[in-house]
């Protein structure tokens, strides 16, 4: 009977011995006990090549707001641009006229190569010069170079020669600007009149016209 009481004794201590601590030692066994629960929409962020990276499935990227910026925009036609047709004229040429319109109405000054005043030759030189085109510089040079054309050859941006002076000798230029079928206009830095269009309708142009070279090869 002593020993069944002993027995009964011992097995009570035991049981009152059992461990009976409530400290959590991680995640997982709070997680069992019901204590803690993970987030279910967690976000996690990694960063870029990081050795410590986390498993690409447990990640959730945050991007960055996007930078606005102004598309950049080519404009290869500006507004005063001379309208590209069909013609046998090359966008340098329509250039070269839009460049040398822009001084219309400038004054005659002998000499002169800017905007306050051009000789003939002068506004030829400034204008071909702007694209890098050396000419010479007096209008009787200028007849030497290019290629000397036929009357029913010539074309927009050709020079056009005169001798205004009751001589043989070359000494007025200008561009021309349009080409018809009976008259040439052109564009060039009158004693008179300063820079203006005139045609070779004209009785004064069409009696002392020499020749048209060819500078630019179309």
């Amino acid at each position: 009977m002593k020993q069944i009481t002993y027995l009964i004794l011992l097995l009570i201590a035991v049981v009152s011995c059992k461990p009976t601590s409530n400290i959590i030692t991680s995640k997982t066994e709070a997680e069992k006990r019901g204590v803690y629960k993970t987030p279910e929409n967690r976000r996690i962020v990694a960063k870029a090549n990081s050795t410590n990276a986390i498993p690409s499935r447990n990640i959730v990227k945050i991007s960055e707001p996007k930078k606005t910026s102004k598309k950049a925009i080519i404009n290869d036609k500006n507004d005063d641009d001379y309208e590209i047709t069909a013609e046998n004229s090359s966008y340098l040429v329509r250039q070269l006229i839009n460049t040398a319109s822009q001084n219309l109405g400038a004054n005659y000054r002998s000499g002169g190569t800017t905007p306050e005043g051009f000789d003939c030759s002068g506004l030829m030189y400034s204008t071909f010069k702007k694209f890098d085109i050396s000419l010479p510089r007096s209008s009787n040079d200028m007849a030497k170079i290019g290629t000397k054309l036929d009357n029913d050859e010539i074309q927009k941006g050709d020079l056009i020669f005169f001798k205004t002076n009751g001589k043989s000798v070359i000494n007025h230029v200008g561009m021309v600007t349009e080409v018809s079928s009976d008259e040439i206009k052109f564009i060039h830095s009158s004693t008179q009149k300063g820079v203006i269009i005139s045609s070779t309708k004209e009785a004064y142009y069409g009696r002392t016209f020499a020749q048209a070279n060819r500078i630019l090869v179309n």
